[in-house]
């Protein structure tokens, strides 16, 4: 596989790093430090948040799921095929639960929207890939108004190139659909946050105090920019791992709630005792152990094992056999399946358990996979009911 298939092996090319063992934890300024001028009327974060602003957690409503249509040969050369597939699947079954818009470039858009369907609304806008999780902006809801945190999207810390349209991305988005804007100094992307809802936000310290993206922050002063942008009032550091992926081990690969006071956590595939994903796996689980929630409660950890990497139907250098990049969508919830049936039926069960009310949809995703990432960095929430979409 050459490096310009891959978002991880990328990574290596332009760092010079070795090869990545199959079944990593993560999923995935330099580039460019400037911060986007306004655009679909701009919130300054720098001021400190309403006490209203609540960053909600994906178990609640959705009024739709944004995606972005795989567009470049120079990003995924001849995997775009591969891909493109993947992603037109994932819509499908996504639509089948909730409305999906897929931006696309103008000049790909026809064949994007024969590739979807009709169930699907394809909407021509510029963008480089589709990695939506991180390039959408981060919705939260103000005093009960829908607004959009820009996090000012520089290319993974400038590990991938061509991002020009991507960083652009989320305030075109906000202009379009008319949602005011919130600005902040943080550069972060989508799959780096998750919350429970409550007040309660889990990070990777090496996805965000990382100079690739915040030269000059210290973790306090990304903390208190993170709490005025969203509005969240406890931050767990889980530690992370730079330099090893393109995202420097975003935390929607790893730790996820399914819940107020419950925590999935990867758990990787019995290995190697010195492998960075392990060790940070058991970093994350070690602080999760000790940390409490926004409301002072005891976290509750579930471990979900991933596949045995000689039984999994995906390959290549970069790719991502977790569970945790799973998306809980209205009605659903849609996490990958590898081709260990065994692993693959454990997870299928583990969420049947915490979503009891939802469909659990597993599909297919070795493209997307083989890229270094999984469902939940290919989509991207926006609250609200179908109805006032």
């Amino acid at each position: 596989m050459s490096s310009s298939m891959s978002r991880r092996l990328m990574l290596q090319s332009f760092a010079g790093l070795g090869l990545l063992a199959v079944g990593t934890a993560a999923c995935s300024s330099t580039a460019s430090s400037s911060r986007p001028s306004g655009a679909g009327g701009s919130t300054a974060a720098t001021d400190p948040a309403a006490d209203g602003r609540v960053f909600g957690a994906e178990w609640e409503s959705h009024a739709r799921t944004f995606m972005c249509w795989p567009a470049s040969t120079n990003v995924w050369g001849d995997q775009l095929p591969g891909v493109r597939s993947d992603i037109t699947r994932l819509a499908r079954s996504v639509a089948g639960y909730e409305p999906v818009v897929m931006f696309a470039r103008p000049e790909q858009a026809d064949d994007a929207q024969t590739a979807v369907g009709d169930s699907v609304e394809v909407v021509p806008l510029a963008v480089d890939d589709f990695w939506a999780r991180d390039t959408v902006p981060v919705f939260v809801h103000d005093d009960d108004t829908l607004k959009g945190v820009d996090f000012n999207f520089n290319g993974w810390g400038g590990k991938q190139k061509e991002h020009g349209n991507d960083s652009k991305l989320a305030a075109a988005l906000l202009s379009k659909y008319r949602i005011p804007r919130i600005r902040t100094p943080v550069v972060a992307e989508g799959g780096a946050f998750e919350t429970d809802g409550q007040g309660t936000l889990l990070v990777t310290e090496s996805s965000v105090v990382n100079d690739n993206r915040n030269p000059g922050m210290s973790r306090d002063d990304i903390e208190d920019e993170l709490m005025k942008a969203l509005g969240v009032t406890k931050v767990v550091w889980l530690k992370g791992v730079k330099g090893k992926d393109i995202t420097d081990a975003h935390v929607d690969c790893l730790a996820r709630f399914a819940a107020p006071g419950v925590v999935l956590l990867d758990k990787p595939f019995p290995g190697d005792p010195t492998d960075v994903w392990s060790q940070a796996a058991a970093q994350a689980k070690e602080a999760l152990s000790q940390a409490t929630d926004a409301r002072g409660k005891p976290l509750r950890i579930i471990e979900v094992p991933e596949p045995d990497p000689d039984r999994i139907t995906g390959q290549g250098d970069a790719f991502v056999s977790s569970y945790i990049n799973f998306f809980i969508a209205n009605g659903a919830v849609f996490l990958p399946k590898f081709g260990d049936s065994k692993a693959d039926a454990n997870a299928q069960q583990i969420m049947r358990d915490h979503f009891p009310d939802r469909d659990i949809v597993a599909l297919n995703i070795d493209n997307i996979a083989s890229g270094g990432g999984g469902i939940h960095c290919s989509t991207h929430d926006q609250p609200g009911t179908p109805s006032q979409s």
